[in-house]
């Protein structure tokens, strides 16, 4: 087992940067206590400017952050209450589909027109092979209920507002958080603090070089920061890794047309705390999150500067909110999406916004620093000499994996009520896994086959791929009516949530 290195400089705080101390800080006491052999703590600093804020207004995560509380090991009920957090179930998608045709009139839009996106796990097993056979028997004319809702037990449990902590952990329900990403940055920073991290601020000057090797930072105050390696977490600066290493960035601008958010906070809704769910809601150049919090409401508006301006947006999103809610002043952002072409080359490795950045849609931010942190260790600890390849060639799949899934729900969208929305149809470049699904998809094809044939690329697994593909109603035959609401898949997995509550109640 190779220890860390003995000098590590995080460049940047934010959640990024704190999550890769409290990381590191963890791995390593981990690793002291597992080992028969004095193994000496490495020296962690985490420089962090006083002049540059961080983005800060992700709000949502995966399923995937519970393992890195876990690994921490630190209870949910502690880091939630601190962090203004719930729980959450899924994505409800509405309005990315629509029964007007016309570029000309208002859209309409119906029930019909959402669908949610859950989170899965063991409850699901006897009806998540309802849900695939009828959704194929559908793509082949006959008519079938295919709405994900009616098949799988995280949307009966939004429905009922019962909270994952309701249920007995043996059935194993796959669920993730909303939080106030000020406040976890703040709940990890003193995490670090407390496991011997090292915090200073201080504003990088100048960075001395050579290839693939920092050798140390030059501050504005005149004093110089040396470590054996070090983590770019600058954010989309990319301070060590795009600026001073010129490391090659691949843009997904192309696929991924949104580069810019306006983010406004209102009050709190009424229980929040059982609400359970992401929205993000269609509007005419992007969408709207809606974010349910215990002490307030995030509300954010994604949209590609392309085909609006930061005023029509602001305004856009303020005419959305509630009228009669008090909203805050608006918080205007630009992103960069795409990623770097090698994340770790000799003593640097790039983490988070500086790495790359998938717009927020499936809230996979977290994730992927969480993922690319994981990995490193893994990879670092390895004797492979090819680490360095291996560990960015895993990265790299991750993104465009993801990138593939995002890049679905603009590509099958069905709206003509703006430019913006023909374009993501028309002028997309769709991404050669989603191209494959696609073609497999339409002709008919078997579509276990096609994803199994490409697998080794996918991120996102069957039933999400299944609930995009029905979700947005890419059916050649849309005129097949839908059946009526399947009573067994739905007394199935009702029966299967209620087991699995009486199984926690005392």
């Amino acid at each position: 087992m190779n220890k860390l290195p003995q000098e590590i400089v995080i460049v940047g705080g934010g959640t990024a940067g704190w999550m890769t101390a409290c990381y590191l800080a963890r791995t390593a006491e981990l690793m002291a206590n597992n080992s028969n052999v004095p193994i000496p703590a490495p020296k962690i600093t985490l420089l962090e400017s006083a002049v540059i804020s961080t983005v800060g207004v992700g709000e949502g995560s995966t399923p995937y952050l519970r393992h890195f509380f876990e690994f921490l090991g630190i209870n949910e009920s502690e880091w939630m209450l601190k962090c203004s957090a719930t729980y959450k179930m899924g994505i409800s998608f509405e309005r990315w589909t629509t029964t007007a045709e016309s570029k000309t009139t208002r859209p309409v839009f119906t029930e019909s027109d959402s669908y949610f996106h859950p989170f899965f796990s063991s409850l699901d097993i006897p009806t998540a092979d309802m849900y695939f056979s009828a959704v194929n028997e559908y793509r082949k004319g006959a008519s079938h209920d295919i709405n994900p809702s009616h098949y799988f037990t995280a949307a009966h449990m939004v429905e009922k507002g019962i909270t994952p902590d309701a249920i007995c952990s043996s059935a194993n329900i796959d669920y993730a958080y909303h939080f106030d990403a000020g406040l976890l940055g703040d709940f990890l920073k003193e995490y670090a603090l407390n496991k011997g991290v090292s915090h200073q601020i201080g504003t990088v000057a100048n960075v001395e070089s050579h290839e693939h090797t920092i050798a140390s930072l030059k501050l504005d105050d005149g004093n110089t920061l040396s470590a054996d390696f070090f983590i770019d977490c600058s954010g989309f600066r990319g301070l060590l890794g795009k600026q001073a290493l010129s490391r090659r960035f691949t843009s997904y601008a192309d696929t991924l047309f949104n580069d810019a958010a306006v983010a406004i906070a209102s009050d709190a809704t009424a229980s929040p705390e059982t609400a359970l769910q992401t929205r993000s809601i269609a509007l005419s150049y992007g969408w709207q999150w809606h974010i349910p919090l215990t002490s307030r409401t995030g509300n954010g508006y994604v949209y590609s500067s392309q085909f609006c301006t930061e005023a029509q947006a602001e305004e856009e999103l303020r005419l959305a909110l509630e009228p009669d809610q008090p909203h805050q002043q608006a918080r205007h952002l630009k992103m960069t999406v795409g990623r770097l072409e090698e994340h770790w080359k000799g003593n640097c490795l790039c983490i988070g916004l500086s790495q790359g950045f998938i717009e927020p849609l499936e809230a996979t931010a977290l994730m992927l620093v969480q993922y690319a942190l994981h990995h490193f260790i893994d990879c670092w600890q390895s004797n492979n000499p090819r680490r360095e390849e291996r560990y960015n060639s895993e990265i790299n799949r991750m993104f465009d994996g993801i990138r593939d899934y995002i890049a679905a729900h603009y590509y099958l969208n069905t709206r003509d009520d703006s430019a913006y929305w023909v374009a993501c149809r028309e002028d997309l470049k769709v991404p050669d896994t989603l191209s494959y699904l696609l073609n497999a998809w339409d002709k008919g094809a078997s579509f276990e086959q096609a994803l199994n044939e490409v697998d080794n690329k996918l991120v996102y697994l069957r039933p999400s791929w299944y609930c995009i593909f029905a979700g947005m109603k890419r059916f050649s035959n849309n005129t097949t009516p839908l059946a009526q609401p399947n009573t067994l898949a739905l007394r199935t997995m009702q029966q299967s949530v209620d087991g699995a509550y009486r199984a926690k109640q005392p």
